[in-house]
């Protein structure tokens, strides 16, 4: 069983920056995959940034590219969502996810049905 834990979320004004963490409780660094999405209010949940923690393998939405870095830290089981230069249309619920399945051939980033655990979520509020 593996239980995924966010921090970080805020709020702050376009341009600032947010660091997200996301600690797993559980064997979930044995070839895995750990990922963030986020969903706004009326909105799918979409994909941000996954990693294949086997590999480092990084994927990344086109809207994040060059703003956010994903990142892990495999002794403390901890993954980061590092956001700089953010926009508005970046406020939502953001998710942590993890799956014990290879991710490092997906071409993008994987899709929600892909990740079987998933955190409680961390707000992040950007105002303009």
């Amino acid at each position: 069983q593996v239980q995924l834990v966010e921090s970080g979320g805020g709020s702050v004004q376009a341009g600032g920056s947010l660091r997200l963490s996301c600690t797993a409780f559980g064997s979930i660094y044995s070839g895995d995959c750990m990922g963030w999405f986020r969903q706004a209010p009326g909105k799918e949940r979409e994909g941000v940034a996954t990693i294949d923690t086997v590999g480092g393998r990084t994927y990344y939405d086109d809207s994040v590219k060059g703003r956010f870095t994903i990142s892990q830290d495999s002794a403390k089981n901890t993954m980061s969502l590092q956001m700089n230069s953010l926009k508005p249309e970046d406020t939502a619920m953001y998710y942590c996810a993890a799956d014990f399945k290879y991710c490092g051939s997906w071409p993008s980033v994987p899709t929600r049905t892909f990740f079987s655990y998933w955190g409680q979520g961390t707000q992040v509020t950007v105002s303009s």
